[in-house]
């Protein structure tokens, strides 16, 4: 199998060494997207829920240049800066994602890039 780097204009472009994901195989491996504006590489403004769609959104960005959708997306970490956020990432969340859900841990973390207050990564199977 080989493996191959999934990229996207769509999408913020790395801030470091990596990649916005790389496939596998029928895998795909999110790196954890912040809430930028793909065309400006800024942090969006607004509070946690503007953040969580513009993160959601740039992860359909990347799923969709890997010839994928959220739907099938089997795990989503989400690093959250308060937990406090937690009600309200979930319910945009559920904008974004129907049932059967991914599996998904949520933490609180101290800091993320660039003063986000939320941080997604997923793994992705294509059928």
């Amino acid at each position: 199998m080989s493996r191959s780097i999934v990229s996207t204009d769509q999408a913020p472009a790395a801030i470091g060494p990596y990649s916005q994901a790389v496939r596998h195989g029928n895998t795909v491996y999110f790196s954890g997207q912040i809430p930028l504006d793909p065309a400006s590489g800024n942090l969006v403004e607004g509070d946690i829920s503007t953040q969580a769609r513009r993160v959601f959104d740039n992860l359909t960005a990347v799923a969709n240049a890997a010839g994928g959708s959220l739907a099938q997306f089997v795990r989503v970490g989400i690093y959250v800066t308060d937990l406090a956020n937690f009600a309200a990432v979930n319910a945009v969340m559920a904008e974004y994602f129907q049932q059967p859900y991914p599996a998904r841990s949520t933490i609180e973390v101290s800091g993320l890039p660039k003063g986000a207050q939320v941080e997604v990564d997923a793994i992705m199977v294509l059928d």
